[in-house]
């Protein structure tokens, strides 16, 4: 007997890709069943980040017309992680697996039988990695591939070149509920659940409607979130940056003592300018990142809740 597969997509103002997203995947689900590797009880479900346009009746209509279509609506938007968290504990109850993908079609809808082989081979975690970035911009592509390097190198466990393109089993993700943390980088967090794993390639398509939701200002964000949600080693580098400065200063003031006992004391205003704006900034970064732990230190306090949930549209046959 074939299990549940739903998949799950976050929705910010997507009213001019949802029609041909379901359409797609409509098509994939109705081969997937045909083919016997997938219930027919399973569902494609949209969650409704807090859109300002028409996402929200897109979906409940989309619903109406189809049952394998279901919503999520979540009360106010919360951003993309914990939009795409929502969805994953709300159906985890219906599902053998779940697929999260973005609604834009830029994933590959094609890699899902590639994931569907992978749950049957045994992994409870198939990660959809790009197989290469050419039609991205140098800048991109360079910053990109450095923010996984740089992760990686800074005690972080993320696949390289992977997104928020995935399949879990449901044994997986009841092990990633038990993540409470507020500060959330689920490409981080889902290697730390430990179960079988393994990776998927596929070419990463353009937007087919609409505009980018991840502008650079938004992935320099995504980026230090990221980072210094998963490792404390940028603190650790203030400490040690900390320990050079302070070795660089005392090498100046025996230096400066030794000139001023050898009569070759000269005006030195340059030097006394540099040390200044140098030591000023690196008290500036050094508190940065130290007030980034802080802030989330404070955040994860206040035990908020990182989403609400305001209606689900499934039924069930």
């Amino acid at each position: 007997m074939s299990d549940i597969l739903y998949m799950v997509l976050p929705c910010y103002n997507e009213e001019e890709v949802l029609p041909e997203t379901a359409r797609q995947l409509k098509e994939k689900y109705q081969t997937l069943i045909a083919n016997g590797k997938i219930d027919k009880k399973s569902r494609i479900v949209f969650v409704n980040d807090g859109s300002k346009d028409r996402t929200w009746s897109i979906i409940e209509q989309l619903h109406n017309e189809d049952k394998m279509f279901s919503g999520v609506n979540l009360s106010r938007n919360r951003g993309h992680q914990n939009a795409l968290l929502a969805g994953l504990m709300t159906v985890k109850a219906h599902a053998d697996m779940v697929i999260s993908m973005d609604a834009d079609l830029q994933d590959d809808i094609g890699v899902i039988d590639a994931m569907v082989d992978e749950y049957y081979n045994g992994h409870d975690v198939v990660y959809g990695a790009r197989s290469k970035r050419e039609k991205d911009t140098f800048f991109k592509r360079f910053t990109a591939e450095s923010f996984y390097k740089l992760t990686n190198a800074l005690g972080g466990e993320v696949v390289f070149n992977h997104a928020d393109c995935r399949l879990m089993s449901k044994r997986s993700l009841d092990g990633l509920e038990k993540y409470k943390e507020v500060n959330l980088f689920l490409r981080g967090i889902v290697p730390m659940i430990g179960y079988p794993s393994t990776v998927v390639t596929y070419e990463r398509n353009e937007r087919f409607a609409g505009e980018s939701k991840y502008p650079l200002k938004k992935m320099l964000s995504f980026a230090m979130e990221g980072i210094t949600s998963l490792s404390v080693k940028p603190i650790r580098f203030v400490t040690v940056g900390g320990v050079f400065v302070s070795l660089v200063s005392l090498a100046m003031m025996i230096y400066t003592l030794v000139r001023y006992f050898t009569g070759a004391t000269v005006e030195g205003w340059s030097s006394i300018l540099i040390s200044v704006w140098f030591i000023g900034g690196i008290q500036m970064i050094a508190l940065g990142v130290i007030g980034e732990y802080i802030g989330k230190i404070y955040m994860e306090t206040k035990e908020r809740p990182r989403f609400i949930v305001e209606s689900f549209l499934n039924d069930k046959e």
